[in-house]
């Protein structure tokens, strides 16, 4: 039995790797930001398995104060970790701006799972895995919008935000080496019918269970062992070249010095 944080499990293709996950009778920590809803899906996933044992963790991601307390409550709870499946994402909401004066695209999607990734992977050994959705859309980051100096669209805030979080997940997994779990960027595919994808493109998409069967894939099959910094882009089904950029390991480090510099300032 395999122990797995998955955020943004509550619906998407998050819910869907909790599923087949809970249905293969593994320890799975589900992550959401509404409590009912949270509830809700912690019994309904009780009752795929026997075998399985589920666990709820309530944050909102766009708090990077509350993703520092998920973190703390994972690693209180637990002295061994498998994975963390950096899943939760938004693209588009009515106030995309945080308190904090921070992008909520770029909070939600780079920085929340770079906490997690950070303090977490003290709880995971070379064997472990962090596996971060990306995304085909992958823009060259703008530093202004990513420091909150500069409002972008839905789509480029989003775009860029997943170019971010690539780039770290290679410089990160380039830094640790073999000391370290492997870190994976994995589109998981495009236009999947999530409810991303119905509130942005007014499209049905395609099964969701395509990227749902990716991340448990990347989270347990040794296929995925080695991997550590690549990038796997299921809309071809092989490991590919992200954006150039994610290849640039100076642009790599300043993405990461930058998400450090957010985090010593919270």
């Amino acid at each position: 039995m395999k122990r797995i944080l998955i955020t943004g499990a509550t619906d998407g293709i998050g819910l869907e790797t909790a599923k087949a996950l809970v249905s293969r009778g593994h320890h799975v920590l589900i992550h959401g930001r509404n409590a009912d809803k949270l509830k809700q899906v912690e019994q309904s996933l009780n009752s795929l398995s026997s075998e399985a044992s589920i666990e709820s963790h309530l944050a909102d991601l766009s708090d990077i104060n509350e993703v520092e307390s998920l973190a703390g409550s994972v690693a209180a709870k637990h002295d061994h970790l498998d994975a963390l499946i950096n899943n939760a994402g938004v693209l588009s909401t009515s106030d995309p701006m945080t308190p904090d004066g921070l992008d909520v695209r770029f909070v939600v999607n780079t920085i929340a799972p770079y906490v997690l990734a950070k303090r977490l992977r003290s709880r995971m050994d070379s064997s472990g895995r962090i596996v971060n959705v990306s995304s085909a859309a992958q823009k060259p980051v703008d530093m202004a919008a990513f420091r909150g100096e500069l409002q972008l669209d839905d789509l480029e805030a989003y775009s860029q935000s997943k170019l971010a979080l690539t780039m770290w997940s290679r410089g990160l997994a380039d830094k640790l080496g073999t000391d370290g779990p492997a870190i994976i960027a994995v589109n998981p595919g495009s236009l999947l019918s999530s409810k991303m994808v119905h509130q942005a493109f007014g499209v049905p998409g395609k099964d969701i269970t395509i990227g749902a069967n990716i991340l448990v894939r990347a989270a347990l099959d040794e296929e995925f062992a080695d991997a550590s910094g690549q990038y796997f882009n299921n809309d071809a089904g092989e490991f590919g070249t992200p954006h150039a950029d994610a290849l640039d390991a100076e642009k790599n480090a300043a993405i990461i010095d930058h998400l450090e510099s957010v985090l010593a300032t919270v």
